[in-house]
């Protein structure tokens, strides 16, 4: 099958197509052939081997959620999808164990139906991005009625974070620059204001206590801890981000691989799609060939939704 990895660690430059044998399923597992895998700021981090390089060597193929269709059902697996059904999963990046591949098993538990209405590029969008969101809410534990501060909104992640917070029935402040104000609020968000050092201040007149929960997904936890009450809660997704330590907050990262068999989460992902509660966004669509340039654009930044990588060739 064909595949787009690296052998050397770098710059986007040192991805290329690899021919790779057709992976064969375990019991418990799942084939898909992948029709579109997103492009993530992870697999930039996997690039530079910075992430999810240490239990395998090289060559290392990227990719941590996909949408395509079933190919092939390992015995024993815990699942009512069949050949042919179409579908979206998260990867968990080991080797040449990643979505920018034609073919990709992972376990049962890691795939559900893609969303009714959706194509494979949209879907594609959902799995990584939407649980991480998903982690980031569940590790707050917002009370009922709760208010949530988001920072990055704009973003997949901080979308979903957005959405996936009205869903439940949460007051939403976020922070957005000028020219995403108006995404912001389509998104859901109850107040929307401006990026920058005055965040925390504007905040605490919408909220005097603070808000009950931040979930951050630019590395900026720190700085803005003061947007939370006493005793709250900060998650953020960013790798390396410094940590609040003040006033009793508590501060956790999400790490999505502990959510990638979590199908429960992943199925009301799905279901909240087709509901239209949630919103997939493409920012961009390049066949797998141009993942160099798709490593480019996503590491230049300023992108509203994912860009995804097309895989529509035949074994």
């Amino acid at each position: 099958m064909r595949a787009v990895g690296l052998t050397n660690f770098g710059g986007p430059k040192v991805l290329r197509l690899l021919e790779l044998p057709v992976p064969e399923t375990k019991p418990g597992q799942v084939r898909i052939r992948v029709r579109a895998a997103t492009v993530n700021p992870v697999d930039a981090l996997v690039r530079q081997g910075l992430a999810f390089v240490s239990d395998a060597p090289p060559p290392y193929v990227p990719g941590m959620e996909a949408a395509g269709v079933v190919d092939q059902v390992g015995d024993g697996a815990d699942t009512d999808l069949r050949v042919g059904d179409r579908v979206i999963a998260i990867a968990v990046v080991s080797g040449t164990h990643g979505a920018y591949a034609e073919y990709l098993v992972v376990p049962a538990e890691s795939v559900v139906r893609a969303p009714a209405e959706t194509t494979d590029i949209e879907a594609a969008t959902l799995p990584m991005n939407g649980l991480t969101a998903r982690m980031a809410l569940d590790l707050l534990n917002l009370p009922e009625d709760g208010i949530v501060a988001v920072i990055g909104g704009a973003g997949a992640v901080g979308g979903y974070a957005i959405q996936l917070a009205k869903a439940q029935g949460f007051r939403v402040i976020a922070d957005a620059a000028p020219r995403d104000t108006q995404l912001l609020r389509d998104l859901g968000a109850d107040v929307v204001l401006p990026r920058g050092e005055s965040f925390v201040e504007l905040v605490r007149k919408e909220a005097p206590e603070g808000a009950d929960g931040l979930v951050d997904t630019a590395g900026i936890a720190a700085s803005v801890a003061g947007a939370v009450r006493d005793g709250g809660r900060i998650v953020t997704s960013a790798p390396g981000a410094a940590l609040a330590k003040e006033r009793g907050i508590v501060t956790e990262r999400t790490f999505v691989p502990n959510y990638a068999c979590n199908r429960a989460a992943l199925e009301d992902l799905r279901t909240l799609a087709e509901r239209g509660q949630l919103r997939l966004r493409v920012a961009r669509t390049l066949p797998m060939e141009q993942a160099p340039e798709a490593h480019r654009l996503l590491e230049r930044g300023g992108l509203r939704g994912r860009l995804v990588l097309t895989l529509g060739a035949d074994r």
